[in-house]
């Protein structure tokens, strides 16, 4: 059996935060699915390892070991987190070493009696579809190009009835709630898309779903109008969100429009919180981490919530702005464009403490019953010595 390792971009730099050194990119979501999964479906076998120095430690439920990088026997498939396959099956030849996407090498193939020895450009390759990221941001850019067929793949699964009280806009085999449950008043409009709701999910009277969009098990949607989105499971959303992914166990609960943004795992948006995501000169969008500037060539982008990032009621976040793990943002004026790890208030010149951090990650954690192990707060802990160190 061929196994799959997940090599890490090193160094995770700028263009990956709030994320470098907090999770692996691997672990990122690039439409539904995270990298890892993807490359897991390219080649129908589950992921024996990360490999990454910048998330040493790093552990969550359901996620491979982390471990630095090192010579790995074959037969094996070693695939970058950088990209994203599209989620056809790669089927290599004997002769095959390299796997590549518009000329560049984003993953290795390794016989049986051979050894990985690190990245290279040499042996004969194969091309395969997905989506090169240089960064966090182009997890936006993933979101718009693999989302719809990522819904559209959910027609092929058995879907219930079109749920009784609701005004379907296009046509009713694009709804596809599974156990969901739907209370009447819910509009689904999927003449652009595919709605898919995961079973154990939410939908309240008074809701807009414009598809293509994706709702995670468990995620309860309150009201508003919620468009070509990637929500992960145990969120909670209301208000405006459009073309923005939320990887997971996510609060939104409150007005104020949300775009073209990133949304780590237990992140809490206090009610009235909004992000821009246009200049008002219609430019192309540059992110500024901590000093170091960085080209998206996007128009739009709004906001990369950091994991455990806390916003104060109507914070006012502009086009391309950082927030980095554990940050919480309050105070007078507006929010700058870049918010330290584990800043306490918006100017990030004071920082939560450990103890204050842990303390409060395991509050967030038990109000979606999940326990703070042992591995999991020691986890945690790594991350906050990393972000104060930043």
């Amino acid at each position: 059996m061929t196994a799959l390792y997940l090599l890490e971009p090193e160094p995770a730099g700028p263009a990956w935060a709030p994320f470098a050194g907090v999770r692996p990119v691997s672990e990122l979501r690039a439409g539904i699915w995270r990298i890892r999964e993807r490359w897991e479906a390219a080649f129908d076998t589950d992921t024996t390892a990360i490999l990454g120095s910048h998330v040493e430690g790093f552990q969550e439920a359901e996620t491979p070991p982390v471990r630095p990088v090192g010579p790995i026997d074959g037969p094996a498939v070693i695939g970058a987190s950088r990209f994203a396959p599209s989620g056809s099956r790669v089927s290599p030849a004997a002769q095959h070493r390299r796997m590549v996407h518009e000329g560049i090498t984003v993953g290795w193939i390794v016989p049986a009696g051979e050894r990985w020895d690190g990245a290279s450009e040499a042996g004969p390759a194969l091309e395969i579809e997905g989506i090169l990221l240089r960064g966090a941001y182009d997890l936006v850019t993933a979101l718009e190009r693999l989302l719809p067929a990522d819904c559209a793949d959910f027609r092929a699964a058995p879907a219930g009835s079109v749920p009784e009280g609701s005004l379907v806009l296009g046509d009713p085999a694009d709804v596809r709630c599974r156990e969901a449950l739907v209370e009447p008043g819910v509009v689904f409009d999927v003449r652009q898309g595919a709605v898919v709701l995961e079973p154990g999910s939410e939908v309240r009277h008074g809701t807009r779903l414009e598809g293509p969009l994706y709702v995670g098990s468990g995620t309860r949607i309150l009201g508003g109008l919620i468009r070509g989105s990637s929500i992960g499971p145990q969120c909670r959303v209301h208000g405006e969100v459009s073309a923005t992914i939320f990887l997971g166990y996510g609060n939104k609960s409150h007005d104020g429009f949300v775009g073209h943004s990133v949304i780590g795992e237990w992140v809490n948006l206090g009610a009235g919180t909004i992000t821009s995501n246009l200049k008002n000169t219609y430019g192309a969008v540059r992110l500024d981490v901590a000093g170091c500037r960085i080209e998206t060539g996007r128009l739009n982008l709004g906001t990369l919530f950091g994991d455990h990032v806390k916003t104060a009621i109507g914070t006012m976040l502009g086009t391309g702005t950082v927030i980095a793990a554990g940050a919480n943002v309050f105070g007078a004026g507006a929010t700058p464009k870049y918010v330290a790890p584990f800043a306490w208030g918006s100017d990030g010149e004071e920082r939560m403490t450990e103890e204050g951090f842990l303390l409060v990650a395991e509050r967030v954690l038990a109000r979606r019953n999940v326990s703070l192990s042992a591995e999991r707060r020691e986890s945690l802990r790594r991350t906050f010595a990393r972000g104060v160190g930043a």
